[in-house]
């Protein structure tokens, strides 16, 4: 019970509901999650690690950067379900099209990519 109560909340904010949306697209690095929601790299990171904790992403080194993107082989056996509840619901928001549009352009900047904001 304690693992789905921690996946319900994970996903109960409309910022990590739009990072999954993102990363649903493709694997992203803090930066590009950054501009693919126009966010603080604060706010991004925060966000990116209690979806991870929640069991919804796993993340890589590459270079100077740590690359997210889904975790298909989660101990969290609730998170691959909600996972793909959010790819099969319609897109009709016009936020998501817009971070979806946006994410796009994004581009891997390098380790002080917040910085800049």
């Amino acid at each position: 019970m304690h693992d789905l109560i921690k996946a319900l909340r994970a996903l109960s904010d409309e910022t990590r509901l739009r990072i999954m949306e993102v990363l649903l697209e493709k694997e992203c690095c803090v930066c590009e999650v950054m501009q693919a929601l126009d966010i603080s790299q604060s706010r991004a990171s925060r966000n990116l690690g209690i979806l991870q904790d929640a069991g919804f992403l796993t993340a890589r080194r590459d270079g100077a950067w740590i690359i997210y993107s889904l975790d298909r082989q989660t101990v969290n056996r609730y998170a691959v379900s909600l996972a793909k509840l959010l790819k099969d619901s319609p897109l009709s928001d016009e936020v998501l099209k817009q971070d979806k549009k946006r994410l796009k352009h994004a581009v891997r900047t390098g380790p002080g990519c917040g910085q800049n904001r």
